[in-house]
C-alpha cells in the first residue's frame, strides 16, 4: 500500500516514514508542497499525509488543488494548529482527517489504517433524495428547498446527505464524525456543532418549517415537527 508523506521537518519525516514502513507501507516523501503536488499528480496513492505549514504551497492549498483535480485520495493533515477554526479550514479544503502535533505514532497509525480501509462504500441506486420540500441530486451535487437552490460546501453536502438517508433517527456526534468525516470523535472540539449550525443557516433559516433538530445530549435528527 503506497502512501505520500509531505513534511518539511527532516527528523519528523524520517521518523514517520520509518514507522510506516515497519508496518508494511510503501512511502514516498516530499519536503515541500510543490514536490508533494508533483508526486500526487504523477502517482496513485492510497493516502496522502501532509503537514499544513510547509514551504512552496501550504497543506491547505495543496489539499484544495488535489480536490479540484477530482482526486478523491484520502488526505490526513498534520498540524500544530489545533483550534476549531483551523480544523474546519482543513476539512473545508477537502481533508478527511486531522492530527494535532505532538502526537504518538500509534495514534497516527490508527488514523492511517482507518483512512486506507474506507474504500468500501455502499452503493445507492437512487440519485435523487427527497425529504419534505428538500431535494438533493447526488449526481449534480445540488440541493433545492421549495424549488430554491441552496449552495453548500462539500462537507455540508455530505452531512446533509447522511441526515436525509437517516431521516427520523437521532444521529450522535460520534456517528457523524465516523461516517461523514471518517475520523474518530474528538471530545475537545466542536467541529460537528459548527457544521450543523452552518447547515441550519442555509437549510432552515429562511423557512417556517425547521428540518434539522437537536436532541440535547444525544445528537441531531432530520424530521418535520
Amino acid at each position: 500500500m503506497k502512501l505520500l508523506l509531505i513534511e518539511d521537518e527532516p527528523k519528523t519525516l524520517q521518523s514517520i516514514k520509518q514507522g510506516l514502513e515497519e508496518n508494511g507501507y510503501e512511502v514516498d516523501i516530499a519536503y515541500d508542497g510543490l514536490i508533494g503536488r508533483q508526486l500526487a499528480k504523477n502517482n496513485t496513492y492510497q493516502l496522502i499525509i501532509s503537514d499544513i505549514i510547509i514551504p512552496g504551497i501550504n497543506g491547505i492549498e495543496l489539499c484544495r488543488e488535489i480536490r479540484n483535480w477530482g482526486d478523491e485520495t484520502p488526505i490526513l493533515m498534520l498540524t500544530a494548529l489545533g483550534t476549531t477554526d483551523d480544523k474546519v479550514t482543513g476539512l473545508d479544503a477537502g481533508a478527511d482527517d486531522y492530527l494535532v502535533k505532538p502526537f504518538e505514532f500509534k495514534e497516527l497509525l490508527a488514523r492511517v489504517r482507518a483512512l486506507t480501509k474506507r474504500g468500501t462504500t455502499v452503493s445507492h441506486t437512487a440519485q435523487i433524495l427527497k425529504f419534505a420540500d428538500l431535494e438533493i441530486s447526488l449526481d449534480a451535487k445540488t440541493v433545492h428547498r421549495s424549488g430554491n437552490k441552496i449552495n453548500l460546501t462539500a462537507r455540508e453536502f455530505n452531512l446533509l446527505v447522511y441526515l436525509i438517508r437517516n431521516q427520523g433517527r437521532v444521529i450522535s456526534k460520534v456517528e457523524i464524525a465516523e461516517q461523514v468525516w471518517d475520523i474518530g470523535f474528538d471530545t475537545g472540539t466542536n467541529v460537528i456543532e459548527v457544521y450543523v449550525n452552518y447547515l441550519r443557516k442555509k437549510i432552515d433559516k429562511d423557512y417556517p418549517v425547521k428540518l434539522i433538530h437537536t436532541q440535547f445530549g444525544m445528537g441531531y435528527v432530520l424530521k418535520v415537527e
